[in-house]
């Protein structure tokens, strides 16, 4: 998978990752993929909730040692 932007927000508590992809994914351009580290438990849930809220894209998520990596995809304009 091709990343545009990566983002750590690793050791982060709520709401500072969804802040922090959110000022991310304003810095792409459509389509473009932004790729998150984050090691909140809570973080699953809310990236999920955020994507379909927003219309932005949740291509993947995986888990490894504790921390969730997330990939984006930036909504259309």
């Amino acid at each position: 998978m091709n990343i545009d932007k990566e983002l750590d927000a690793r050791n982060l508590n709520c709401p500072l990752p969804i802040l922090r992809c959110k000022k991310a994914l304003n810095e792409l351009n459509s389509e473009q993929i932004l790729k998150i580290m984050a090691t909140d438990p809570g973080s699953k849930k809310d990236f999920d909730a955020f994507c379909r809220q927003t219309g932005h894209t949740l291509l993947e998520m995986q888990e490894t040692e504790g921390v969730f990596t997330f990939w984006i995809r930036k909504r259309s304009a």
